[in-house]
């Protein structure tokens, strides 16, 4: 940080080199924003260059896909050598491009959020800037807006490019199963909004434990446990599951629709009672499933076309814990010693 005027000023005048970069980004920030930049800006400037590539590789990767589609179609239920076809061709580059798309919450709570305010608050910088001109409200408006405007730029950026990838090719993509493949968590709002969440919650361990490297573990360790919770516990009960029943002894199994995601499989009765899968699996089977009345097999499944719904409420979640997040980091700011 700039040793005398928290204002900006300083780190402004110190910008101005012979290639006149600095100049030219003064038109853009003042002041506090200005000040936050300099202090972030390898950070934030190699997370905008990784946007660019990231934005162009998925563009360009969209160029293959759609000739493949073009050539085989769409439809693996009509011949299972479409699936395998297109696995061998572009599985892989799949499977990269979700990793990359699931990592980037986390690599921005760890490497952005966690060090946010603790960095400030391990070298002393923070007390500088709270004994100056400059109010807290300002300096924790600053310190927080640009680099959450950043991510959220980068994430919604590549989010969205990587859903246009994505969507034509679905139902090719480990053999369409979008809930717990990673498409989820890698296309549409979830991951704007997860990187919020886990960059909140970066900034708010840093500020309580005020040492970078121990929040940035710290970050890492509850995104993990964030992630388990999301999967097993959250991400299915964002939807309504559907059903569809057939006779006990049907050869055929369950005709579900294109697309659909198989969550669970029950024994039923006549009038729709439920029993588990493995009701009646002894000996005297029969016996068993007469007394109990079980007629029928019944399959629970999400539809394709429930996934914009589901990941919108999942972001809308999401968000609002962020916001309690961030408004505690506000609150402690302004409440309590930094």
């Amino acid at each position: 940080m700039s040793t005398t005027d928290t204002s900006g000023r300083t780190a402004a005048a110190e910008g101005d080199g012979p290639a006149g970069t600095a100049g030219g980004r003064r038109g853009l920030l003042h002041g506090l924003p200005w000040l936050v930049w300099r202090r972030h800006r390898a950070l934030l400037g190699t997370a905008l260059l990784v946007t660019i590539a990231g934005c162009a590789a998925f563009a360009y990767q969209r160029i293959g896909v759609q000739d493949f589609l073009h050539t085989h179609g769409t439809a693996p239920g009509l011949d299972g050598r479409l699936v395998t076809a297109f696995q061998n061709k572009y599985g892989a580059m799949f499977e990269s491009d979700i990793a990359l798309m699931r990592s980037l919450p986390v690599l921005i709570g760890i490497f952005l959020g966690a060090p946010l305010i603790a960095g400030e608050q391990e070298h002393g910088t923070v007390k500088l800037v709270t004994t100056q001109s400059v109010s807290r409200s300002r300096w924790i408006a600053a310190t927080l807006g640009l680099p959450l405007a950043v991510a959220v730029l980068c994430t919604t950026l590549l989010s969205a490019v990587f859903t246009w990838l994505w969507t034509p090719a679905h139902a090719l993509i480990a053999t369409g199963d979008w809930l717990a493949g990673g498409p989820f968590d890698s296309t549409g709002p979830v991951p704007v909004a997860m990187t919020l969440l886990l960059t909140a919650c970066g900034i708010a361990l840093g500020m309580l434990i005020k040492r970078v490297v121990p929040a940035m573990a710290a970050t890492a360790v509850l995104a993990m446990v964030a992630g388990v919770v999301w999967a097993e516990k959250m991400r299915p009960r964002l939807g309504t599951l559907r059903s569809v029943s057939y006779p006990y002894d049907s050869d055929s199994g369950p005709r579900l629709p294109f697309d659909a995601v198989r969550m669970d499989d029950w024994v039923s009765t006549a009038d729709g009672k439920l029993y588990g899968f493995g009701t009646c699996v002894h000996s005297d089977a029969e016996a068993c499933r007469a007394k109990l009345g079980i007629v029928n097999r019944v399959t629970q499944y999400f539809d394709y076309g429930q996934l914009a719904g589901m990941q919108w409420r999942g972001a809308a979640l999401l968000l609002a814990l962020a916001a309690v997040v961030l408004a505690f980091v506000v609150w402690r700011a302004q409440r309590r010693p930094l």
